[in-house]
């Protein structure tokens, strides 16, 4: 996609965040957050609902003020006009026109964005075909899928071709076929050289599309690095043992913290230096009366890393 921001500020990052602040009363939804994106790169959001991942896209859109700190858009200052050109914003709720169909709710979108004449056209034709609408173009808004509707409403955030993208959960409430297919779309725009900040709370989005991942918690950032980075930050070189009993109960969780392992209410996690070691901490747990249901021996996961940093589920 050609990009939209001006000359000058072609050589900028495409986005930077320095010290970032927001409090809402006395709870700070945004707690000093410094990050950058690097031109065409894909940089996952990874927290839980209420981690502050929101607010930030929010204040990067030029929809919150931070409080302290500042946000550049390619170089332009959050919020300001040349910023909003520069980039694109997709939020987690559908912005349609349900009684349009879908290339009036284009082209009223390119419109709003600047776009007339045949370059609104253009664009009008390359996103319908971006997101496999070609065929619905003439239908109202109110008649499509749900998952066609995700992708209209992506399509509407990206008419005018911007070169920085904010997408805040854009497969919520989709089913599978239409998230893979979103997936696609993205993939698609990162291969375009459009740099990407992707918000999501599920582990295998951030693992299939994004080149570095923050873990966001409390507002803050807390880990930052590729997914093998913060495995190997978190674990170095251990491997985790995950074992299901068959009383999962208070008893269980003391046992397993006794034994220096995690306790998630669904599984008795430990870490092992040595694949040898699971052999000894299974006849233990069979020596304190603990039943076996099941037992696997894998190396951490993005998961993994959530619970050890923030002792939570990621859903949670």
């Amino acid at each position: 996609m050609p990009s939209s921001a001006p000359a000058d500020v072609a050589a900028a990052l495409p986005l930077e965040i320095s010290g970032v602040v927001k409090r809402f009363g006395e709870t700070r939804a945004i707690d000093g957050v410094s990050l950058q994106l690097a031109p065409g790169e894909c940089l996952g959001l990874l927290g839980p609902n209420g981690a502050g991942k929101t607010t930030l896209i929010r204040a990067i859109a030029g929809r919150v003020r931070p409080d302290a700190g500042s946000i550049a858009v390619l170089g332009a200052p959050a919020g300001t006009g040349m910023a909003r050109l520069a980039l694109g914003w997709i939020p987690q709720e559908l912005a349609l026109y349900p009684r349009l169909t879908c290339l009036q709710n284009l082209e009223a979108f390119g419109r709003y964005l600047g776009l007339r004449g045949p370059p609104l056209a253009a664009a009008v034709q390359r996103c319908l075909r971006w997101a496999a609408l070609t065929d619905r173009a003439d239908d109202a808004v109110q008649h499509l899928s749900g998952g066609m509707k995700r992708r209209l409403n992506m399509a509407a955030g990206l008419v005018h071709a911007p070169k920085v993208v904010l997408m805040d959960e854009p497969t919520v409430g989709v089913d599978p076929q239409s998230r893979n297919r979103i997936f696609e779309m993205i993939e698609a725009l990162a291969s375009d050289g459009a740099s990407i900040v992707y918000t999501t709370h599920h582990m295998d989005e951030a693992e299939r599309l994004c080149d570095r991942i923050a873990i966001v918690d409390h507002g803050r950032v807390i880990a930052l690095g590729t997914r093998d980075e913060l495995v190997r930050a978190a674990f170095g070189t251990r491997s985790e043992v995950v074992a299901r009993f068959d009383r999962m109960d208070e008893r269980a969780a003391a046992w397993t913290r006794q034994r220096g392992g995690r306790f998630d209410g669904a599984a008795a996690r430990f870490e092992v230096e040595e694949p040898t070691a699971m052999v000894a901490l299974l006849e233990a747990a069979a020596r304190a009366g603990h039943a076996l249901v099941d037992v696997s021996l894998r190396r951490p996961d993005l998961e993994s890393v959530f619970l050890h940093l923030t002792g939570r589920e990621l859903r949670e």
